[in-house]
Formats: C-alpha cells, sequence, structure tokens
C-alpha cells in the first residue's frame, strides 16, 4: 500500500465521531475511499466485500467500544487480514492501552483530541509503512521508563495466577504441575523481580497483574 491508495475504514462507536472523520479525511490526498462501522460486526463486514480489491486497507479504530475493545478488535482483524494496517484512536494515553495496542500490531496510537494535522500525519504515515505515536502518548510512554524483566509464559502465568490470590497448591493442580515445579517458578520470578519475601511477591503480583477495563 502507499499513500496514494488508501482505503480508510473508520470503527467508532459515536457517530458524531465518525461522521467529523470522515468529513475531514475523505478529501485527505491518497484517500480513495472512507466507510465507517459502529460495531465490531460492521467493521468485518466492511473487511468482506464483493469486490476484494475494495476492502479498506487501513483501519482507524477506537480504542473503546461497546461490544468490544478496540484493541481485541484490532487483533482479530490482523489475523485474518495480516497486510492491513490499523492506527488506534483514543481520549487516553495511558502507556498500558499503547503498549497493549502496539502489541496487538497496531502501527500507530493518536490521541482523539490532538490537532487535526496530527491525525493526518498519523494516517499518511502508517499508509507509507511507519509507525506514529502522538507526542503526548510518546512522552507518556517513554519518560523514565525502567526495562521490565521477562518472564517466561509460565513464569507471568503463576504471578497472575498468585495475583488472584492462589495458592501453589491451587496454581499446580490448575497448571497440572507438580507443587515443587510451582515453587521453583515462584523462585526464579523473585530472583528476576528482585524480591525477596514471599508477602512482597504476593504485593507484585496483585499490583502488577490487575485486570484493569479498557476505558472508552
Amino acid at each position: 500500500m502507499t499513500a496514494t491508495t488508501i482505503r480508510l475504514l473508520i470503527v467508532d462507536d459515536h457517530p458524531l465521531v465518525r461522521d467529523g472523520l470522515r468529513l475531514r479525511l475523505a478529501s485527505l490526498p491518497g484517500v480513495v475511499s472512507v466507510c465507517e462501522a459502529g460495531n465490531a460486526d460492521e467493521a468485518w463486514a466492511h473487511m468482506a466485500p464483493a469486490a476484494p480489491a475494495e476492502a479498506p486497507n487501513l483501519v482507524l479504530m477506537d480504542v473503546g467500544m461497546k461490544d468490544i475493545s478496540g484493541i481485541d478488535l484490532t487483533a482479530a482483524l490482523l489475523a485474518r487480514h495480516p497486510a492491513l494496517r490499523v492506527l488506534m484512536l483514543s481520549m487516553y494515553d495511558n502507556p498500558e492501552y499503547v503498549q497493549r495496542a502496539l502489541q496487538a500490531g497496531a502501527r500507530g496510537y493518536v490521541l482523539k483530541d490532538a490537532p487535526a494535522s496530527d491525525i493526518v500525519s498519523a494516517i499518511q504515515t502508517v499508509a507509507e509503512g511507519g509507525t506514529y505515536l502522538s507526542p503526548a502518548v510518546a512522552g507518556r510512554l517513554f519518560r523514565g521508563q525502567a526495562p521490565r524483566p521477562v518472564l517466561t509464559p509460565r513464569e507471568a502465568e503463576i504471578l497472575a495466577a498468585l495475583g488472584r490470590g492462589h495458592s501453589s497448591k491451587q496454581i499446580a493442580r490448575d497448571l497440572d504441575l507438580s507443587v515443587r515445579t510451582v515453587e521453583t517458578h515462584r523462585q526464579s520470578i523473585k530472583r528476576k523481580l528482585g524480591i525477596e519475601g514471599q508477602a512482597e511477591l504476593i504485593k507484585y503480583a496483585v499490583e502488577h497483574t490487575r485486570d484493569d477495563s479498557t476505558p472508552a
């Protein structure tokens, strides 16, 4: 895809937002079509037009919608259409949502209250194969960010279970492991996190593995 062949799909559950974006972006150089969806079903319908060549190749995706998280929908769309490019649109600059969006495959994250020129730049950058983060988003994401310890998938799974209040015996039963194996993983987690006691490990697990809801 090049900047001269943008077939844009706007996914947002607020009609006024979609209307404003469509009017602003339809005249953007390189945009050959603009369609819109207010929910996941409508988005999927647009991705399967009668003529495949008319399918959107860039999605401007709201992070929070009523029926599904925009981040989850992004991951699902990209699993089916890996060449698709997705730019997230949100009112929130929370680094956690930015990281989750990028992990889901989004090529950028732009704020709804950003100047119109920023949204235009973001679309053009993503269309040309680049990555775009709103300046405020980039500032929060990288300012003073310390490297996080890398846990194995199993260690992360056990840490999450600890955060839910499960004991080693419960975790061993749920994951079909021996209690001794779970304890070995717990020791490894503590070593990587620089944690000494069990109470501190539990406190860390509770604080870092809570299920936070995605904002609208």
